[in-house]
């Protein structure tokens, strides 16, 4: 710690031998027009760079400068760099490849969710990942979750209070959440309350999630600690966060776009403050930011008639305070990482230029090239590997009670009439086999899904809420080559019909991440989603159906580990089978 802060004040001492031109700032953005977020006014200056760092904003220009950079950007209007205040970098891509795609776009700042690594790693190897995270040229902070949004079978392997305080004290860990277990904070559950007490201790928000609550429920939440949520439907709903104290943030997913109605909303509503809005694409599919991050919401924003400077903080000044990191983010001021989009136009957000940490990730348009740096084998994020193997014995369905879709991610349940013990379930219907099976091969749920596909032969995925495996589909014997293939793949998606692979996503990072390009990637999506509507699949983001079908802060019935859920009563139905 000792060595941290003299090499931190060597750092602050070089700045100020910048300005008093004993050494040379790297970067000078000249004839600069950018946005100050304190004031909301456009203004006129010279902008230093020193490493990673703004060291000045003002008038001048320096007198040592013989091998800085210069930059003319007389012109050009200049904005912070994005912050995506809401990440779940875990939605097929790895986080790297998330941040790095969004950075091209001007997103150089992300708060991630950590839920993944709870499962994947240990304590000591996450800890140490955050810190390889820390040295890429984007900024990259984290929540500490509370709990595993779904019914796993030893829950305190995962969230004690040791971890979940261990990951709170973390210097990249700024926030606590997202509480989607806040019905048992409401039921009395006093550990959940500590730690919600121990985050804001620390000066540390908490996101709640809190989709359709009553001003009654939205009250006691605060009452109890949780300062920011996202799940607001209308603007009407948004107001209401906003005059109870929340930080509220404005929705645009693959999965709930509501961004351009809500802004409708507030902007007939007559919302004249939006010093505590933000927005966040909230872990969308890889297609779906295809042209960016936080620069597709501020375009929206700006469209709708929120006026200019607000619409920019609220994808950086908003997040950046809200999260305590103005005096790092969110800004174009002395002591703030160079995180700066350059743009063409005040009025587009989408940057030609973009510095990460001083680092030029896009120059006139022309990407950069920066190689990967995370080394996933060093932290066992590797393809999976399995010492078991799945056989007919477990395709054996009985249970009267499946899960019928209603949409994307809404399921009911619904008594079974299909004759499961066939080894085909008729194409005539839209009912299929659906399995949850332990990652280890100790333990398995068998039951019927309603609505996934009417035609499928089988799909099998080990991407999933906690990286068990999903098998869905119509004929037992597709399955068993669907799991053939998965487990030669080390992980990944495998669709089979009729004995024949008809396509296949291999995630090589822990059976839930992918390895490759974004746009492979995302080209992959397409297709996958493409071959599932004409095997039947209605609706429109299928990774969201594989990943939610285990997720209990959905209503109204999941597939867990500890077995088929009641989420409303919170009842295990139908108990897991030990193999």
């Amino acid at each position: 710690m000792a060595e941290s802060l003299y090499w931190r004040n060597r750092e602050l001492r070089k700045h100020v031998a910048v300005i008093d031109g004993v050494d040379e700032p790297t970067i000078v953005l000249k004839n600069s027009t950018y946005l100050n977020t304190y004031t909301k006014q456009w203004l006129r200056a010279n902008i230093w760079i020193f490493k990673d760092r703004i060291v000045y904003v003002g008038d001048k220009l320096p007198e040592n400068s013989s091998s800085a950079e210069i930059v003319d950007c007389d012109g050009l209007s200049l904005v912070p760099g994005y912050i995506e205040p809401h990440a779940h970098p875990f939605q097929l891509y790895n986080p790297e490849l998330l941040a790095m795609h969004g950075a091209r776009f001007g997103t150089t700042a992300f708060i991630n969710d950590n839920l993944m690594w709870n499962f994947l790693l240990d304590r000591k190897k996450a800890f140490t990942l955050l810190e390889a995270f820390n040295q890429l040229p984007v900024s990259m902070y984290w929540w500490a979750r509370f709990d595993s949004q779904t019914a796993l079978q030893q829950r305190e392997e995962f969230f004690t209070t040791d971890k979940v305080l261990s990951w709170l004290e973390h210097p990249s860990v700024i926030q606590g959440g997202e509480l989607t277990a806040w019905p048992r904070l409401l039921d009395g559950d006093d550990r959940l309350l500590y730690w919600i007490q121990e985050a804001n201790r620390l000066g540390k928000p908490v996101e709640g999630h809190l989709p359709g609550a009553s001003e009654k429920t939205l009250t006691k939440m605060k009452l109890l600690g949780v300062t920011a949520e996202h799940e607001a439907m209308t603007g009407q709903e948004v107001i209401k966060r906003l005059q109870l104290g929340y930080q509220t943030g404005l929705r645009y997913s693959s999965i709930r776009p509501d961004l351009p109605v809500l802004l409708e909303e507030l902007m007939a509503e007559g919302l004249q403050a939006f010093d505590h809005v933000t927005m966040t694409t909230d872990g969308s599919t890889p297609a779906f930011y295809e042209n960016g991050i936080m620069n597709i919401c501020i375009e929206m924003a700006i469209e709708k008639g929120v006026p200019l400077a607000d619409a920019y903080r609220m994808a950086t000044h908003n997040a950046a305070k809200h999260y305590g990191l103005i005096d790092e983010l969110g800004c174009i001021a002395p002591g703030r990482i160079a995180n700066i989009n350059i743009l063409q136009k005040k009025e587009n957000p989408h940057p030609i230029s973009v510095l990460a940490k001083g680092e030029w990730i896009i120059k006139n348009h022309q990407e950069q090239n920066i190689p990967p740096q995370i080394n996933w084998g060093k932290y066992d994020i590797e393809p999976l590997t399995f010492d078991w193997d799945l056989d007919l014995e477990d395709l054996q369905f009985s249970v009267p009670i499946g899960l019928h879709m209603i949409n994307d991610v809404i399921i009911q349940p619904y008594a079974i009439k299909t004759d499961v013990t066939l080894n085909v379930i008729p194409p005539d219907t839209d009912d299929a086999f659906l399995m949850l099976m332990d990652r280890q091969g100790k333990w398995r749920v068998n039951t019927a899904i309603k609505g996934f596909t009417n035609q499928l032969g089988a799909l099998a995925s080990s991407y999933s809420t906690t990286g068990d495996l999903v098998f869905i589909g119509k004929s037992k014997q597709d399955i068993m080559l669907a799991w053939k293939r998965l487990k030669e793949l080390g992980g990944g998606i495998v669709l089979v019909n009729e004995g024949d692979i008809l396509f296949e996503l291999p995630l090589k990072l822990g059976g839930s991440m992918f390895a490759g390009s974004m746009a492979e990637l995302m080209e992959s999506e397409r297709y996958l989603k493409k071959l599932l509507q004409d095997f039947g699949y209605p609706f429109n983001d299928p990774i969201y159906s594989i990943l939610f079908l285990s997720s209990t802060h959905l209503p109204y019935i999941r597939i867990t580990q500890q077995g088929i859920v009641d989420v409303k009563k919170r009842e295990v139905l139908f108990p897991a089978t030990m193999r």
